[in-house]
C-alpha cells in the first residue's frame, strides 16, 4: 500500500458507498433486479417512465436499509419520506431518480475500522434508500450509446460517511469494512465488479492543524478497492503538488482512469446538477413503529467485529486466525459448523486455513461451492488428533475427499492408510529390529538416548507407515529397557 508523507498536509476523506439490495424485485416495480440479464429484459412500464404508472414500495428495500442501518449504530427516523431528484439523462426515461434527500431513514452512526498499528471510529452521516439508473453503454457501437434498462429501478443504499478519513489506507479499510457489513447482514453482496457495490470519494488537503476545510474534489469510476486507494492517493498527491506550486484547488468531478493511473476531468462546480429535489408525490411517508425496530433488530446475526472478539477470547484463536475466519459470513459459518461436530477449534482453522483456503484460492471458487462438508472434515481432523492416520495420510485422503463422496474412514480404509494400535501386529517387527541393530542398542544403554529416533523410524519402515508412532515410541522403550 502507497503512503502519503507530507508533513505540511493533511487530507480529509469522505466516503459515499452505494450498495446494490439482495432484493427478489426492484424498488418500486414487480422485475427481478438480478445481474446479467440479456438488455433489457427486465423492465416494466413503470421502469421506462411511461405515463400514468405508479410505484409500490418494496418492503424489504426499508427493511434492509433499517438493518444496515443498525448495524452501524445508526439512529432510525420515526417518519421518513421519498424524494424526486430530478436530472436530465438517456438511462432516466422518467427524468428524476426516486431517491431521499431532507429526511434519511438512518442517520448519524459510526463504524469501527482496524490498521496495522490503531483503530478508528467513521462517523456515518446518514443512510439513505433510492432505485439506481439504466446503464449508458458507449464501446459497443462506433456511432450510437446504446441504453439498457435492466437496472433501472434496482434498489440501493447510499452510506455517506463523515470526513473522517486522512489516508488511503483509511479510506480503503472502511470501505472493507462496510462491504464485510453488508454481506453478513445479506443485504448486498458487495461485488464491485458488477456495480453491486459503488464508491465515490471526495479529497480534499489542508495544512495540518487547520480546521477549516479545504476545496474538495469527488472521484468516481473506482471499480476495486484497490482503484479506490490508487485513486485517492493521486489525488492527494495532485493537490498538494498543486496548491505547493501555487495553483488553487478547483471543487470539480473527476474520473479515475485505472488503465493510465490517473484522473480526468468530468465536470466542474459551475456544470454541477442543480437536482431540484422536492417530496415524491407518489410514496407515502416511511413510518417505522417500534414493534418493527424490534423485529428488524432480533434478525441481525452475530456482526464480524463480535464474532471476532468471541473467536479470541472464547475459542482461544489468535487475532491473525481471527481476523482471516470472520473476514466473511459463510466461511466463519464453515468453522464453526466444523467445530460443533468437533471441539478442537486451533486444529480446525489450521486446516481451514491452509487446506482450505488453498484450496479455494486455487479453484476461484467459495465456500459454499466447497465439497467437503463440515462433518466429514471434522471427521478428518479426528482421525489425525486421535492418531488413526499420520500427516501424509491425512494429506492423501483430503485430496482424495475433493473428488469423492465417501467418508474420511473408508478412504483411508480403501488406501490402507490406518495407522495399527495393535501390539501383536507392533510387537514382532519391534523385536526383530531390535535384535537387528545390538551395536545401536548397546549405544543407547550407554546413554545416546536420541538413538530411539533411529529405532522408530526402522519400525515405521518395516511396518510400512501403518504402525501407529506414539505407541511405537513407547514399545521401544519398553523393550530396550527390559532388554
Amino acid at each position: 500500500m502507497s503512503t502519503i508523507k507530507n508533513e505540511k498536509y493533511e487530507a480529509v476523506i469522505g466516503l459515499e458507498v452505494h450498495a446494490q439490495l439482495l432484493t427478489k424485485t426492484k424498488a418500486f416495480a414487480a422485475v427481478s433486479p438480478e445481474y446479467g440479464g440479456a438488455p433489457n429484459s427486465q423492465i416494466t412500464p413503470l421502469c421506462l417512465g411511461h405515463p400514468g404508472t405508479l410505484p409500490v414500495l418494496n418492503e424489504n428495500l426499508v427493511r434492509y436499509t433499517i438493518k444496515m442501518g443498525l448495524a452501524t449504530q445508526c439512529k432510525i427516523s420515526e417518519k421518513s419520506i421519498f424524494a424526486r431528484k430530478n436530472y436530465f439523462y438517456p438511462d432516466l426515461p422518467k427524468g428524476y431518480q426516486i431517491s431521499q434527500y431532507e429526511t434519511p431513514i438512518c442517520y448519524d452512526g459510526h463504524i469501527l475500522i482496524e490498521l496495522e498499528d490503531y483503530d478508528k471510529r467513521i462517523g456515518i452521516t446518514r443512510i439513505h434508500m433510492e432505485e439506481d439508473a439504466g446503464k449508458s453503454i458507449h464501446d459497443q457501437d462506433p456511432y450510437h450509446t446504446l441504453i439498457d434498462l435492466n437496472r433501472a429501478g434496482t434498489p440501493l443504499i447510499e452510506i455517506v460517511s463523515e470526513p473522517d478519513m486522512r489516508t488511503p489506507q483509511e479510506a480503503y479499510a472502511y470501505l472493507k469494512k462496510i462491504r464485510q457489513i453488508v454481506q453478513y447482514l445479506e443485504v448486498c453482496d458487495g461485488n464491485m465488479e458488477e456495480g453491486s457495490l459503488r464508491c465515490d470519494a471526495n479529497v480534499s488537503i489542508r495544512p495540518r492543524g487547520q480546521k477549516e476545510l479545504g476545496t474538495r474534489t469527488e472521484l468516481k469510476n473506482m471499480n476495486s478497492f484497490r482503484n479506490v486507494e490508487r485513486a485517492i492517493t493521486f489525488e492527494i498527491e495532485r493537490q498538494i503538488e498543486l496548491v505547493e506550486s501555487g495553483g488553487e484547488v478547483i471543487q470539480q468531478t473527476l474520473l479515475w482512469d485505472p488503465n493510465k493511473l490517473e484522473t480526468r476531468k468530468m465536470r466542474s462546480k459551475e456544470e454541477a446538477h442543480d437536482y431540484r429535489y422536492f417530496p415524491e408525490p407518489d410514496i407515502p411517508p416511511i413510518i417505522v413503529h417500534a414493534e418493527l425496530l424490534e423485529e428488524i433488530n432480533s434478525e441481525l446475526p452475530e456482526l464480524p467485529d463480535v464474532r471476532f472478539t468471541r473467536f479470541v477470547n472464547e475459542l482461544g484463536l489468535s487475532e491473525e486466525d481471527s481476523v482471516t475466519l470472520t473476514d466473511n459470513r459463510p466461511l466463519a459459518d464453515y468453522f464453526e459448523r466444523t467445530i460443533s461436530e468437533l471441539n478442537e477449534p486451533k486444529a480446525i482453522a489450521n486446516v481451514i486455513l491452509t487446506e482450505v483456503l488453498r484450496v479455494l484460492n486455487e479453484n476461484s471458487f467459495t465456500i459454499d461451492s466447497f465439497p467437503i462438508s463440515p462433518s466429514d472434515l471434522a471427521q478428518l481432523i479426528s482421525l489425525k488428533m486421535s492418531d488413526k492416520i499420520n500427516s501424509t495420510a491425512m494429506q492423501s485422503i483430503f485430496n482424495e475427499m475433493l473428488i469423492t463422496d465417501e467418508s474420511p474412514v473408508k478412504i483411508a480404509e480403501r488406501l490402507n492408510l490406518m495407522q495399527v494400535s495393535d501390539s501383536n501386529f507392533i510387537e514382532p517387527i519391534i523385536e526383530n529390529v531390535i535384535e537387528s541393530n545390538p551395536d545401536e542398542v548397546s549405544r543407547f544403554k550407554e546413554g545416546k538416548k536420541a538413538l530411539i529416533g533411529f529405532f522408530i523410524g526402522e519400525v515405521m519402515k518395516q511396518s510400512k507407515g501403518k504402525a501407529n508412532p506414539k505407541q511405537v515410541k513407547e514399545m521401544v522403550l519398553s523393550k530396550l529397557e527390559d532388554s
